[in-house]
């Protein structure tokens, strides 16, 4: 039975936890708005992500780029994002973050707030300004209790004024807005990082009914800066996709990610079964007296295979029912750890499917591995089972 069990309580944890680690995908992607276009560098094929997306460097998109899709009706807000991770050090305090070259319209398109002290302006994000706002863990890292405000911190040796404090925001679609640096995308580019590109730009648009029209133009600016004459998109080096969308490819390859893992935990129960067939095998030698007693009093051969089928499936099932409880129980254990790490959109799934699967694999499993030593069973003649020794 324990490898019944052990089968069966694994397909019930995987399904779980894939239940639910899409609960926290999907949960951090709405987090980010419904009402948002995000634009990433180079194409992609349909319900697929880009390549930039899979840490490939792609660099097809500009500041320039985001600087023209603001200007597009029904466009709120643009934010382009250059990327990198740096040292930072202020007095003792050193250490390496992650810093965000963006753009002014950072707080309102992402919907966060300052703490204390201001984001960069529009002219501070192009004219090549060495002014910072750190994320609440960078503060607390660097400046624990003291006020940063006016202080100059050093950035991969380059002094910046820290201008402000974004509020503690936490992790957002798996990015941790609290521990990195915030500074204007062209200083990023040009003193950081030294190039021309941007990693990601992302729009808000003013009502959710626009994003469509939106979308479209969108393609349609970025194709005319692009040089990109055919309309059909196979030909764009820019991928264009709203939070729906976004949410749509992210649930296609988490639920087959899903099925995939709980077939392979699914195969264990494939070597349960082969233990119950040993076992009955087994069972059978050690009973032959028995078996031939009871042909011998008028068992027919029907009824000693009834007998050694319902046995095996018997023991299936009763390791199935306990793998079920067992996984439940483990699955709740691994959910309620996880949300005290803080991840709250986390949420505890047991699919009832999961679980009759579970319970149907199993009780079949018995019943096919049961089958071959219960017609051995069945087969016995009774003289010589009642000599056996």
């Amino acid at each position: 039975m324990l490898g019944i069990i052990i089968g069966v309580s694994a397909v019930i944890i995987i399904m779980s936890l894939g239940a639910g680690a899409q609960s926290l995908i999907l949960g951090q992607v709405k987090s980010l708005g419904t009402n948002i276009i995000g634009v990433m560098p180079g194409k992609s094929e349909k319900n697929a992500p880009p390549a930039a997306a899979m840490g490939v460097v792609v660099t097809t998109l500009t500041y320039d780029d985001a600087m023209a899709i603001k200007k597009i009706p029904h466009i709120s807000g643009v934010v382009a994002y250059s990327k990198g991770v740096a040292n930072v050090s202020y007095g003792k305090n050193n250490f390496e973050t992650n810093i965000s070259g963006t753009t002014a319209d950072h707080l309102f398109v992402e919907d966060s707030e300052m703490l204390t002290g201001r984001f960069f302006n529009k002219k501070e994000e192009t004219n090549l300004a060495r002014v910072a706002v750190l994320g609440y863990g960078v503060k607390k890292d660097l400046f624990g209790a003291t006020d940063p405000i006016g202080k100059k911190i050093k950035i991969k040796n380059l002094k910046f004024e820290v201008i402000g404090v974004t509020k503690e925001k936490g992790k957002v679609a798996f990015q941790d807005y609290d521990n990195q640096i915030f500074i204007p995308i062209i200083t990023m580019q040009k003193s950081i990082l030294g190039v021309n590109h941007i990693g990601l730009l992302r729009a808000k648009v003013d009502q959710k009914e626009n994003i469509l029209f939106a979308m479209e133009e969108v393609r349609s600016v970025l194709r005319q800066r692009h040089h990109i004459k055919d309309k059909s998109g196979d030909n764009d080096d820019f991928t264009v996709r709203s939070s729906d969308e976004a949410l749509e490819i992210i649930s296609v390859v988490t639920n087959s990610l899903n099925y995939f893992l709980g077939a392979m935990a699914a195969l264990s129960l494939l070597v349960g079964g082969i233990g119950i067939m040993n076992i009955m095998i087994i069972s059978v030698n050690e009973r032959t007296r028995e078996i031939g007693l009871r042909k011998a009093v008028g068992a027919k051969n029907i009824n000693i295979l009834s007998e050694f089928l319902v046995e095996s499936v018997f023991l299936t099932l009763i390791g199935g029912l306990v793998g079920v409880l067992l996984g439940i129980v483990i699955s709740f254990m691994i959910f309620f750890v996880i949300n005290k790490l803080g991840y709250d959109d986390w949420q505890f799934i047991v699919s009832p499917i999961s679980i009759i699967v579970a319970l149907l694999v199993s009780g079949t499993i018995g019943f096919l591995f049961g089958l071959y030593p219960a017609k051995k069973a069945s087969k016995l003649s009774p003289m010589e089972a009642l000599r056996y020794e």
